[in-house]
């Protein structure tokens, strides 16, 4: 699994990678964190605003700093 934070690398970029380990760390799901700063690439996967986490591609959270809660149930088996 590939986990993406996109943004440009700002606090709240930072806090949301920091939210998604905990979450994946709980699941206890092995993930590759991927940092993606190039805003032609941002908007090709669809996404205006920032941060924004995708999963093995998929954007499933933007424009928030999603929670770690939040981000468990985004990156439960039933749910990838």
């Amino acid at each position: 699994m590939t986990i993406q934070i996109l943004g440009g690398g700002c606090p709240n970029c930072r806090k949301l990678e920091e939210h998604a380990r905990a979450a994946a760390a709980a699941l206890g799901i092995e993930a590759d964190f991927e940092e993606v700063t190039d805003s032609d690439r941002i908007l090709e996967m669809g996404v205006l605003r920032t941060p924004a986490l995708a999963v093995d591609g998929e954007v499933r959270s933007s424009g928030t700093v999603a929670s770690v809660e939040e981000i468990t149930e985004l990156l439960r088996p039933a749910n990838v």
